[in-house]
């Protein structure tokens, strides 16, 4: 297997031993690291940081040579499930025609603290 991995500057560093994306080239398949809101959105502000997400995840999708129509499925962790009609909000601004497959699970704790963390995957 071949596979490509995926980074810009435009998104924060990843924080451990993984990638912000890997692209398995014969496929063209992107699995994109959960993207998270470091130090760039302000805490508590949810639509802020969903917001914040979304354009690391954007960046990361134009590093690879592609955009939000090319996700197939996101995965959406957050810590407080009353936020979700807020990431909603957000998140469907991002998602204009045909959004992907998805599922929104809450969770005790995410990486430093934050309130949202979305992954995604992406077919060239």
């Amino acid at each position: 297997m071949n596979k490509e991995i995926v980074y810009t500057e435009q998104a924060p560093a990843p924080i451990g031993p993984y990638s912000q994306a890997v692209k398995v080239t014969a496929t063209g398949m992107l699995f994109v690291s959960g993207q998270v809101a470091i130090d760039l959105a302000p805490l508590g502000d949810i639509k802020a940081e969903t917001h914040q997400v979304m354009k690391n995840i954007g960046a990361i999708l134009q590093a690879a040579d592609m955009d939000f129509t090319n996700i197939v499925k996101s995965s959406i962790f957050v810590k407080d499930m009353n936020n979700f009609a807020a990431i909603n909000e957000v998140y469907g601004t991002f998602f204009a025609f045909e959004p992907p497959a998805r599922e929104t699970v809450e969770v005790a704790r995410l990486p430093k603290d934050v309130n949202v963390e979305i992954s995604v995957i992406a077919v060239q």
